[in-house]
């Protein structure tokens, strides 16, 4: 198993300490409909939101009143291996990835570039989730599979990439993310133009070959100056076959 759960900060509080939560509470086995991701909340969101309101309470003043109001945000990516195929799901817009070396097709769990402008859906620990969120898949995976999953922004850049290395294919995808007018269209144009563009080489196996906190920041500094990439928080893990 391998899972992604990215705080949302821009409303609630407890957001690391809940999407921390999340990953260390999922079940062994997929989750495969919404009414069983459902379930699952239902199950387990009850001890954390009391030990939240317990330190809200010590905190008291507005920072109770806004757990009260709003509680806490993340989203959630995660697949689940069996000897066959590879389940996941995902509430949100952290993104798993199959990228066969073979083919060199990559394939996803989101929907297309435009919608990384869009609010994201998230789990909140005292709200009910909104069945447009969940998405669940499998990818037929092999030995030349590798499996990961990211965060918003570094999903953005990879699959970014992967259409600018495939443009001819991509060509309405990639104008229609550039035509909404967002930095995230910037960061399109800039990968546009950088000539020779090796997707397995130049973008996965570098983040691949990031084996610690350190390698990856840097590499990531890298690509923030070059302008393919936003300032946010990233995450990032794999496995291959």
């Amino acid at each position: 198993m391998i899972a992604v759960s990215d705080g949302a900060g821009g409303g609630g509080v407890y957001a690391e300490r809940w999407s921390t939560y999340l990953v260390n509470h999922l079940p062994e086995i997929p989750i495969k409909s919404f009414d069983e991701l459902d379930r699952w909340i239902e199950e387990i969101w009850e001890p954390f939101y009391n030990a939240c309101e317990e330190t809200a309470k010590q905190e008291g003043g507005m920072l109770l009143d806004k757990f009260y109001d709003e509680g806490s945000f993340a989203t959630l990516a995660v697949v689940w291996k069996d000897k066959e195929n590879c389940h996941w799901m995902s509430y949100g817009d952290s993104v798993i990835f199959h990228y066969d070396k073979k083919s060199g097709k990559l394939e996803n769990s989101f929907s297309k570039l435009a919608d990384f402008n869009e609010p994201p859906y998230l789990i909140n620990c005292k709200d009910e989730l909104n069945p447009k969120g969940f998405r669940s898949g499998y990818f037929k995976s092999s030995k030349d599979s590798i499996i990961f999953a990211a965060s918003d922004t570094l999903s953005h850049y990879i699959m970014m990439m992967y259409e600018v290395n495939k443009k001819d294919c991509y060509h309405e995808e990639l104008q229609e993310a550039i035509n909404a007018h967002s930095k995230n269209g910037i960061f399109i144009k800039n990968a546009i133009g950088i000539n020779k563009l090796d997707f397995e080489n130049d973008v996965l196996n570098k983040l691949m070959n990031c084996r610690n906190w350190m390698n990856l920041k840097r590499h990531i500094s890298a690509l923030v100056k070059k302008g393919l990439i936003g300032n946010d928080d990233y995450s990032f893990v794999a496995f291959r076959e």
